[in-house]
């Protein structure tokens, strides 16, 4: 592979005109394709198979009124409301295009015990995917009211569309000012910056072009662009790194991109390749929108992989010696490079001190993963969305006047096989039901006009969130498994919840044990060794644990929730743990490649164990701390939108890489390297034999480079 790459390194800086139009080319293309034909994302969750979304679908069919998107005004007055008060909000919300039904709240009795507070119940014909920006601009404008009532629009057809507001800016902002510093160069950092930058335009505009024919959750696209240009910079900066290290030590331009692609370049394409096969081992789990997420994601990183690739050789072209300071320019004998930087004094001191790191580092990643213990995951609700939202509004509203209960309220859909039987199995979940502890209130049942389905709306006591509220779903659906003559299924959007709560609860220990069965195996693919990839897996889970652990203390627990912007501490959104190992196994497997295959090449050549721990940690630390600091940042600067989706995933994110690169793998790693010495690189001879060579640091590329007659090897690459 390296071979490959160097021939690609140097026919891509010898036809930079070309390379680089054809990206601005398709940089064009995807981004007119996405203006053309882009649609709606959603943000809704399906779980094909659980009951609730079984009984979801047979909603659709045979009650096809209550199958649309749904809405909750809530009004709220100081007194007793009147007929005068109400009238014309309800006037407006039936008035809003596409709404087909707004009962009025005194007629159908949804006025609170005291007469202070009432619901209207918004029905829409069409579902939440299909609901236009028109319709939801229309519907939120009923708040407006100069009677001196508090008026909130909320239901899902309130929640607002996309990721949030742009905050990525700051992220960018914060990488372009760690690559200045790290390169002491504005064309460096410029053209790094700017190359990951096209990466990512060409993925996400081609993401929001197949919206229009592929229906994507309005996460997928902001979790595509965060990581894309996360690892877009990252994948730049190594590329960009070597090849300056080659023109310092005496290379002519183009031999330099070459080389820097045959090195840098391979880690590249195995760390794009271990995040794309983790995002899209996604699919693995079952579920729809999760496997579009993770794809999504997986084919930004790919382009950013190949942006790097093709598109970095050309722009290195078109820079020229400017990539390095102005003080190196004419003293690329590399003389500068030898004073010894940071990364070898903590190098030595990690070493010398490796039991006592070691075990510190053990003890407190542990510690800090304890919250996990009681980690809860959940959907988002209203309860946690921004204070000041539209629904967070309408939320704060019904739970003052009507209790938190009717926030996660719940409908038991029952179908029998003729009228009489569906009548009496409905009448009998009315009663069974509403014997249980946690239910509040259940109401009679509503039947289609067939009569064969209907729908028996309950209230629990507890919040959407809550975990009695699992406790009272399972205890209903408990109770209704015996009821005869009809089927009896339990959904709505807190029940949804639940069942992809519990699923991806049960997928994530198989999900884990996967990625690190993948990481072993493809770490000894790497490094011909057996101690080192086990090493890597074992702080692979301590990464994972401790941002686990922090995430579940800061978004569930509370501790410091203000300092982002956490205005309601809850449950994690369910699928936040999953998609971080995802990731996360991809980013650490970067970081351990860069170090220590240096450490691998030195003990090779015949330094001693410990001083070739030394020289990779020395060599390299300087570039995997800028790397990590800009994804730190890029991702930090996700924290900052009121999504709280987006905004957990970029926390978790921020963390798990500062854990990761700082704590796990520039300092426990060189003191496990040196405590094992010669046997981290022992691997039995007939693995040895039967594992392919990768050659990521391109050994064999030096070997048939440095042999006698260049020339032969000039004119079979050219």
């Amino acid at each position: 592979m390296a071979t490959v790459l160097y021939r690609l390194g140097r026919w891509c800086f010898a036809h930079r005109g070309p390379v680089v139009l054809i990206w601005l080319l398709l940089l064009g293309v995807m981004g007119g394709a996405a203006a053309a034909f882009s649609g709606s994302t959603s943000s809704e969750f399906r779980m094909p198979g659980t009951e609730s979304q079984q009984a979801m679908d047979a909603l659709a069919k045979e009650f096809p009124q209550a199958g649309g998107a749904t809405g909750t005004i809530v009004i709220a007055a100081p007194q007793r409301l009147t007929e005068a008060q109400v009238a014309p909000v309800v006037a407006q919300a039936a008035a809003v295009p596409g709404v087909i039904a707004a009962p009025d709240p005194l007629q159908a009795r949804s006025v609170s015990p005291d007469g202070r507070y009432a619901l209207v119940q918004v029905q829409f014909a069409k579902k939440i995917a299909d609901i236009t920006d028109a319709q939801r601009a229309a519907y939120t404008k009923i708040t407006r009211n100069g009677q001196g009532l508090r008026i909130a629009a909320g239901g899902e057809v309130a929640k607002a569309k996309g990721g949030g507001e742009a905050t990525e800016g700051i992220g960018v902002l914060v990488a372009a000012v760690v690559l200045i510093i790290t390169f002491s160069s504005l064309v460096a950092a410029g053209m790094t910056l700017v190359n990951a930058l096209a990466g990512v335009g060409v993925g996400v505009a081609g993401l929001y072009a197949l919206t229009g024919v592929v229906e994507l959750n309005s996460t997928s696209p902001v979790l595509a662009l965060m990581l894309g240009l996360a690892v877009g910079i990252d994948y730049s900066l190594f590329i960009s790194s070597r090849y300056r290290q080659n023109l310092l030590d005496g290379m002519e331009a183009r031999e330099a991109a070459g080389r820097a692609l045959g090195t840098a370049g391979s880690a590249v394409v195995f760390a794009g390749a271990t995040v794309v096969i983790a995002l899209a081992g996604l699919s693995v789990v079952g579920i729809p929108f999760l496997t579009a997420m993770g794809l999504a994601a997986a084919a930004t990183v790919a382009v950013a992989v190949v942006v790097a690739l093709t598109l970095l050789p050309a722009v290195l072209a078109f820079a020229g010696a400017r990539v390095l300071p102005r003080r190196h320019r004419t003293h690329k004998d590399g003389r500068h490079e030898s004073r010894e930087g940071f990364g070898f004094r903590w190098g030595r001191l990690v070493t010398r001190l490796r039991l006592p790191v070691l075990l510190a580092g053990v003890l407190v990643l542990g510690a800090l993963a304890l919250p996990v213990n009681h980690m809860r995951l959940a959907l988002p609700d209203a309860g946690t969305a921004a204070k000041g939202s539209d629904e967070r509004q309408a939320y704060d509203l019904v739970s003052e006047g009507f209790g938190e209960g009717f926030n996660g309220r719940l409908v038991a859909v029952v179908t029998g096989g003729d009228a009489a039987a569906t009548r009496a199995a409905a009448q009998r979940t009315v009663a069974l039901v509403g014997g249980l502890p946690g239910v509040r209130t259940v109401a009679p049942a509503k039947y289609n006009q067939a009569g064969t389905t209907a729908l028996v709306a309950v209230v629990p006591t507890t919040a959407p969130a809550d975990a009695a509220t699992e406790d009272t779903v399972h205890a209903i659906r408990a109770k209704v498994a015996g009821v005869q003559g009809a089927r009896v299924a339990l959904t709505g959007t807190t029940a949804v919840g639940i069942d992809i709560s519990e699923k991806l609860s049960g997928a994530l220990p198989v999900y884990l044990l996967l990625v690190v069965g993948l990481s072993i195996l493809l770490l000894m693919l790497v490094f011909r060794s057996l101690l080192v990839p086990l090493k890597a897996a074992a702080g692979f889970l301590l990464t994972v644990g401790s941002t686990f652990g922090i995430t579940t203390a800061v978004f569930q627990d509370g501790h410091l929730a203000s300092l982002i912007g956490v205005d309601t501490p809850g449950p994690l959104i369910s699928f936040l743990p999953i998609i971080l190992i995802g990731i996360l196994f991809g980013l650490a497997m970067d970081y351990e490649v860069f170090l220590v295959s240096k450490m691998r090449e030195d003990f090779v050549h015949g330094d001693p164990p410990r001083q070739a721990t030394v020289n990779g940690l020395g060599a390299n630390a300087r570039v995997v701390t800028a790397a990590a600091l800009i994804m730190i940042s890029v991702f930090a600067g996700f924290v900052l939108t009121p999504d709280p989706i987006i905004k957990s995933i970029g926390f978790a994110l921020a963390i798990g890489v500062f854990i990761d690169a700082f704590v796990v793998r520039m300092t426990l790693v060189p003191a496990v390297m040196s405590l094992l010495g010669r046997a981290a690189w022992w691997l039995p001879r007939w693995l040895d034999r039967a594992l392919p060579n990768l050659d990521i640091e391109g050994e064999r590329l030096r070997r048939e480079l440095d042999e006698p007659a260049p020339r032969q090897l000039e004119m079979s690459i050219d």
